[in-house]
């Protein structure tokens, strides 16, 4: 199996053992207390479940700096944005060697982590911003990367940490959530050599599903991995229990038996663009997947990045030999009406536009919101029904309240 990033093991940081962690547990209990972002918490289920491997905690400033700036820390470790514990006011811990750290998303804000602290330090706006525009390509507050980040607060708390759950993502996802010990596990279990990964933060329309078999086709791979993000996204989009669902539905009709692992990751959406598709990248190598789908405009929100961007970033920014997983790279697809089956737009080049079934998100969102199932050429009317079950969930709501 492919070899993680930046090691030859894969080094998860929750702790297993469970007598360890209940010590630990107990020992959180007379530390200082400090209560993360949102943000700060899912980078902790990350580290938890070994996708941000090989770091071992939150980055310092000088790093931070340089990852962004560089794409890479002090040391040389490769990584495209900065892990960071950003908080507005630290002196709740001031003086502290360890202290714990408290989940915002969860009833009673338990204990996510105990993390070592190896420095605390101030961040002047100037230095927020400079990183946001690097990681970001923008300062414009309408952006929700950028507004989130700048929003976290001036005081950087870097250093090792213990992971000892993973938030609300296990209860909440029990049958989708997984890190990325357990997936190279079941990869390792089902006899898969070549896996590709699918990154997703929407319900599958008949392009993607498409784009996964030309994709498994193409590179000839044992399977795919179809990859949600279940974390915090920004107003407007689906839930993820509504696209986990949709999904499901979507596989069990369309897919051969044992050729799809559907599978969740607890992350905050960064909507960073090229930024966060190599991040994307980086998470599926520490998956065990040897292949990843970067597609038209991956990752990205608005207007902020170019089509292609997100590509073209692994040939401009990312060194060679840094990752080891391979990019296939994905043009626009839609459903052409002159070839009856969906294309990468790219292979049909003397097709005009109105071959294609080209629909907006926002004439879907209407048409489903209104009942009325997108053209079957567009969506599977299984994943249509329950995006209109959905939708109609809403208006019901609205007329009620």
């Amino acid at each position: 199996m492919i070899n993680p990033h930046g090691s030859d093991q894969l080094n998860p940081l929750f702790v297993e053992d469970e007598a360890q962690r209940a010590a630990l547990i107990k020992e959180a209990e007379g530390l200082p207390q400090l209560l993360v972002s949102s943000a700060a918490a899912a980078n902790c289920v990350m580290l938890g479940g070994g996708y941000f491997n090989p770091l071992t905690g939150f980055m310092n400033l000088a790093d931070s700096l340089k990852v962004a700036k560089e794409l890479h820390t002090g040391a040389g470790v490769f990584f495209p944005v900065p892990v960071v514990n950003l908080v507005k006011d630290a002196s709740a811990i001031a003086g502290a060697t360890r202290i714990a750290l408290r989940d915002p998303n969860v009833e009673g804000n338990p204990v996510i982590a105990i993390q070592n602290v190896d420095a605390i330090e101030e961040v002047s706006d100037e230095q927020l911003k400079a990183m946001a525009e690097e990681i970001f390509g923008t300062l414009d507050e309408s952006h929700p990367g950028v507004s989130t980040f700048l929003s976290l607060g001036n005081q950087m708390i870097s250093g090792p940490v213990q992971v000892l759950n993973f938030s609300y993502f296990e209860n909440d996802f029990s049958e989708t959530f997984r890190t990325a010990v357990q997936i190279r596990k079941e990869i390792a279990d089902r006899g898969w050599n070549k896996v590709v990964a699918f990154q997703t933060r929407n319900p599958m329309h008949r392009a993607h599903e498409e784009l996964c078999r030309m994709a498994m086709d193409d590179l000839k791979t044992d399977g795919i991995l179809i990859h949600m993000l279940l974390g915090k996204l920004k107003k407007g989009d689906i839930p993820a229990d509504v696209r986990d669902n949709s999904i499901r539905k979507m596989v069990d009709a369309y897919f051969p038996e044992n050729s799809v692992m559907i599978t969740g990751y607890g992350f905050d959406m960064l909507y960073a663009g090229p930024r966060e598709a190599v991040l994307h990248a980086l998470f599926r190598q520490n998956c065990g997947c040897t292949h990843f789908i970067v597609g038209r405009d991956h990752a990205g929100v608005g207007d902020y990045y170019g089509a292609f961007d997100a590509q073209t970033i692994f040939d401009e920014r990312v060194p060679e030999g840094s990752l080891d997983i391979e990019i296939y790279r994905a043009d626009h697809t839609a459903y052409s009406k002159k070839l009856g089956r969906v294309v990468m737009m790219k292979d049909a080049p003397d097709h005009s536009k109105d071959d294609f079934i080209l629909l907006s998100g926002t004439k879907v969102r209407e048409m489903l919101g209104n009942g009325i199932a997108p053209p079957p050429e567009f969506s599977r009317p299984e994943v249509a029904q329950v995006l209109m079950d959905y939708y109609q969930s809403l208006t019901e709501e609205t007329a009620g309240a």
